[in-house]
């Protein structure tokens, strides 16, 4: 078994954003030498959240409108009375989930066609890390003789 641990870092422009990270977890991944195993991808910070879902514009401005909906920005959050403004991030990140984890075949993701990794940020504007957490078994632990599943 191995396990392969790297960090992405953002710096968003705004204080609310969905940042594409596929890319960037897909090269871990591959850096890792994982062949079959599960890459788990999570914010470490409590108003983030990492979601898979389809690279749409518009379906990303629906979920932030949704997100919005259910909790919206608002000064009255009893978070509030500790000084900080930012309520509603930690109820955003709660809804769109804290982690995810993804497959690992054949050494890359294993998406289905229209799915991708996104990292939510719901109160940028500072550095925030994202820890990338590979596991699984190298090219070399894979016995001769034995296939890897490599699904349809």
């Amino acid at each position: 078994m191995k396990s392969h641990t790297e960090y992405l870092v953002f710096e968003t422009k705004k204080r609310r954003e969905m940042v594409h990270i596929t890319d960037e977890v897909e090269q871990i991944v591959k850096r890792s030498g994982v062949r079959d195993g599960l890459c788990f991808v999570s914010p470490m910070h409590i108003t983030a959240a990492v979601y898979v879902n389809d690279h749409e514009s518009g379906l990303i401005e629906d979920i932030g409108r949704w997100l919005e909906e259910l909790a919206p920005a608002r000064p009255d959050y009893k978070h509030h009375r500790t000084g900080e403004d930012n309520g509603d991030a930690h109820l955003k990140s709660l809804l769109l989930h804290h982690e995810t984890t993804l497959p690992v075949t054949n050494g890359k993701l294993d998406l289905g066609t229209w799915q991708r990794v996104f990292y939510a940020e719901f109160d940028g504007q500072r550095r925030k890390r994202v820890i990338v957490k590979v596991l699984g078994v190298e090219e070399s632990a894979v016995p001769d003789g034995i296939q890897v599943d490599q699904g349809d």
